[in-house]
């Protein structure tokens, strides 16, 4: 196992205490601490004794990835593990799906759109499918509900404009509902997320504040005047427990809210954004990526394999997710491919056929496809990233 530097991004959502607190720094953070990367991804590497690993992997590809990875997925680490901590909401987004990916990737070329540049929607040819295993509570929207449970919500807050949508919502046609909420003119959007605030008072509550009344307060409060609020709407709200994870396949609109998970996704960059953001929506690219059926059991319990092991099942082969939790013990796996693992509370020592690790809060490795079985031994809580 390679001891492994990780880096964090200060998006301006991020939490001022979750990363600190885990990496057992004073609380509160200077600036907003957004998301841990675990990985090899170019944009932010982690460092191998202050070597990027991307590049540490590029020097010795099959000895690292081992050939079965390195024949699917080329030269690269083909996922990327985070502790992401949302302050505030994010952007609703959905990823495409493989073909997309490759399809947009060449057009965007093809038509001259300057990789990089701020209105390009694919930055590689790679889907970017997501699971996030709830580190606290977590709140966040995923997938579409019912159209017919929507058209309820929108008919209720008695905004007169937004009979069309209802309209639509009402016959099943999330696409027609969508498209006329992310074309709404720009010189109206204000008024109209302002006119639905105001009647937010008409919508059913939840728990402490949580139901569709505070959602709608909760955004608005974050993206004044953003469609994306009304959008929200249309969307499974849930708040998981820490240890639910929720799968986020090609094509489903969801966003994060608020709280702290582990997240693991394939090592993409492509976001279709639709609200929530000041950044651009593409509406035609992600109408077209978009799946307009109903996500009705997006949220996934964590699965025992073993004393103190979970695992989550996904139905993709880029990345394999397990948690293992110790007190005092050991516990072995024996997963495929390069394998990447982080602590997030405790002390525990992970070892291969390559060498150990001792692991406390915040800390990392990496190791090698050929390096054989792990033992995991101690008192803590880590996660595996694996094939």
């Amino acid at each position: 196992m390679r001891r492994l530097h990780n880096r964090i991004r200060p998006y301006a959502w991020g939490s001022h205490e979750v990363i600190a607190r885990v990496q057992g720094r004073p609380v509160p953070s200077e600036g907003p601490e957004a998301e841990l990367w675990v990985g090899a991804h170019p944009d932010c590497s982690s460092l191998v004794d202050d070597v990027p690993l991307v590049d540490v992997i590029a020097s010795a590809p099959g000895d690292l990835l081992g050939a079965d990875a390195l024949d699917r997925f080329g030269v690269r680490l083909p996922y990327l593990l985070k502790l992401l901590a949302a302050e505030r909401s994010l952007s609703l987004q959905a990823h495409p799906d493989a073909r997309q990916a490759a399809d947009g990737y060449a057009a965007e070329d093809a038509a001259g759109v300057p990789r990089g540049a701020a209105h390009r929607s694919y930055v590689d040819g790679n889907h970017k499918p997501e699971l996030l295993v709830a580190y606290t509570e977590f709140e966040a929207l995923c997938g579409f509900r019912p159209a017919a449970e929507s058209a309820e919500l929108v008919d209720a807050l008695g905004v007169m404009a937004l009979k069309p949508v209802v309209g639509a919502l009402a016959v099943g046609d999330l696409r027609e509902a969508v498209r006329a909420l992310l074309s709404w003119p720009a010189a109206a959007r204000a008024d109209l997320v302002d006119q639905a605030v105001a009647a937010s008072g008409n919508l059913p509550d939840g728990p402490a504040g949580g139901g569709p009344r505070g959602l709608v307060r909760l955004l608005a409060h974050d993206y004044p005047g953003d469609v994306g609020v009304l959008v929200a709407l249309l969307l499974n709200h849930v708040v998981l427990a820490p240890g639910q994870g929720i799968w986020m396949p090609a094509g489903n609109l969801h966003g994060y809210l608020r709280g702290a998970g582990v997240e693991i996704m394939a090592a993409s960059d492509n976001v279709l954004r639709g609200g929530l953001t000041p950044k651009h929506v593409n509406v035609p690219e992600l109408l077209r990526v978009l799946r307009f059926e109903p996500l009705h059991s997006p949220v996934r319990d964590p699965e025992p394999v073993a004393p103190g092991v979970d695992t989550w099942s996904v139905p993709v082969d880029d990345f394999r997710l397990h948690r293992i939790r110790l007190d005092g013990g050991e516990a072995a796996l024996d997963p495929a491919g390069p394998r990447t693992t982080l602590c997030l509370a405790g002390a525990v020592t992970v070892a291969d056929g390559a060498g150990s690790a001792r692991l406390t809060g915040g800390e990392a490795a990496f190791g090698a496809a050929g390096a054989g079985k792990m033992i995991f031994s101690g008192t803590g809580e880590v996660f595996l990233g694996s094939l």
